[in-house]
């Protein structure tokens, strides 16, 4: 049931939507009524998700958010927190730790809570000891990743990220990623000459400013699809970047790609699908992360709105 608040937003989409199957491409998908109301409620939601993050620049965050021993402590507000004061590559590391990691259902954001603040040994993973010496960073996960997994305390990493590694050594675990990702860094390049050497390699074009970062980030281990999407579009949001997705990059994906054919009722090659989404996205007006995130939930019950959380 879409909310007052959102029923004016309801109406254009379901507009646009009709407009779009009768006058432009085909959207089978939504013609069933039942159908049409949850996609729009899931594009509603994405939007707020998205709204969500765009704001906390501006918001009132305690300085407890930023504190790993503190149960407050939240890798995001931390982020803002450390961007507002000039730490600007501190906060894109909280950025993927966040990523990286994600939230899990019942131990909340403990895993990076954890190794960014050496379980409470007095010391921190940031951004400058651990790209200092990524080797010793793999040591100390080698040697406290059993204590993060003990028995008994909620916890691991968020949906997204449910199949990666704690382990410091193996070759897809999380030392490799974060040793991979300071490698992309390249320090001393600091992470805003990265954004920079982009956007001028795109020639100031924020979408393919983007797309260079997507595809260069391949080198990150254990960052396929999802956790590049999900990164770079973190950091367009909180203002980090003037970087923006321009496709829902369709390719490797699962859910998303399962909702564009779902929506087009067809089984098109990705690319296609990614094209289609694009001309779609000129009457909705609503962006690609929010296409991709909507679809993507949309999917997995298209008969009735459930809120999912990644």
């Amino acid at each position: 049931m879409v909310r007052p608040r959102d029923r004016e937003i309801a109406e254009r989409l379901e507009a646009e939507l009709l407009f779009s199957d009768q006058q432009m491409r085909p959207l089978p998908g939504i013609r069933d009524r039942a159908r049409r109301e949850v996609l729009i409620e899931q594009l509603i939601e994405s939007m707020h998700r998205v709204r969500y993050a765009t704001l906390l620049p501006e918001a009132n965050i305690s300085e407890q958010r930023a504190d790993p021993n503190d149960a407050l402590f939240d890798p995001l507000k931390a982020a803002v927190l450390h961007f507002r004061r000039g730490s600007a590559d501190e906060a894109f590391w909280l950025v993927f730790l966040f990523v990286h990691f994600g939230k899990h259902s019942r131990g909340g954001w403990r895993y990076v809570r954890e190794v960014y603040g050496r379980l409470g040994d007095g010391g921190r993973w940031d951004w400058s000891h651990t790209s200092g010496d990524p080797p010793e960073f793999r040591l100390w996960l080698r040697d406290h990743g059993k204590q993060i997994r003990r028995p008994g305390a909620p916890g691991g990493f968020g949906n997204h990220r449910k199949y990666q590694s704690l382990d410091g050594f193996s070759p897809m675990g999380t030392g490799a990623t974060v040793e991979s990702y300071v490698r992309w860094v390249n320090p001393p390049r600091s992470h805003m000459q990265l954004i920079d050497e982009a956007l001028q390699a795109a020639d100031g074009d924020r979408r393919d400013a983007f797309d260079l970062l997507y595809r260069s980030m391949s080198a990150v281990i254990g960052f396929g699809r999802t956790a590049r999407f999900d990164y770079l579009t973190m950091l367009g949001k909180l203002g980090f970047g003037s970087i923006e997705p321009g496709s829902a990059y369709l390719q490797g994906a699962t859910g998303p790609l399962t909702g564009a054919q779902l929506l087009f009722g067809e089984r098109s090659s990705a690319k296609e699908l990614d094209a289609y989404l694009q001309q779609l996205d000129i009457n909705l007006d609503v962006g690609m992360q929010v296409l991709e995130d909507a679809l993507c939930n949309w999917q997995k019950s298209p008969e009735r709105f459930v809120r999912f959380r990644g």
